[in-house]
């Protein structure tokens, strides 16, 4: 019962978080909003015992991204932004999609089961945690994706960096 509560808080912060990182007119409100959002989707990961992507979605996405969004937001020249018309002509297009996923969802939902499969078993007390594994298959299978990926993000950081020593000067 307690689960299923605590289940229900997260999932319902993650939701909440979400509407209104998009529905706030102040960027700043926004990515606090956002912050709320993935903190309710960190205690989600740590209900399924997902220890390791826990840490890293506090530290990495709340911690880290979140920042540096910060930063862009104060970087950016939002009062320039804020004078022009936003969204022109684009409401029509918005609420075909929504009506469009709505009906699909709707579908979805009235076609098919809404039992959910039962957990698997844990692992076994020998074969290591979830984490473990996932450095295993990191750095052995997925090493070269990895490096990609971390190479990109230094060339993120590099650019995000010379941009702001340009706006500077």
């Amino acid at each position: 019962m307690i689960e299923t509560s605590f289940f229900y808080v997260f999932a319902l912060m993650t939701l909440i978080g979400a509407i209104f990182t998009v529905t706030r007119r102040s960027a700043v409100h926004s990515a606090v909003w956002l912050v709320v959002s993935l903190l309710g989707v960190a205690g989600l990961y740590l209900m399924q015992a997902a220890e390791f992507l826990f840490a890293v979605q506090i530290v990495l996405y709340i911690g880290g991204i979140m920042v540096l969004f910060l930063f862009v937001i104060m970087l950016v020249n939002l009062e320039q932004a804020e004078r022009q018309k936003q969204f022109h002509g684009q409401w029509p297009l918005a609420g075909l999609c929504l009506a469009l996923t709505a009906g699909l969802f709707l579908w979805l939902l009235s076609r098919g089961d809404l039992r959910l499969p039962p957990p698997s078993p844990p692992p076994p007390a020998g074969a290591g945690g979830n984490t473990e594994r996932l450095a295993d298959l990191l750095f052995t299978e997925y090493l070269l994706p990895f490096e990609a990926a971390s190479l990109l993000l230094l060339v993120a950081i590099v650019g995000s960096v010379l941009m702001a020593k340009r706006r500077i000067q």
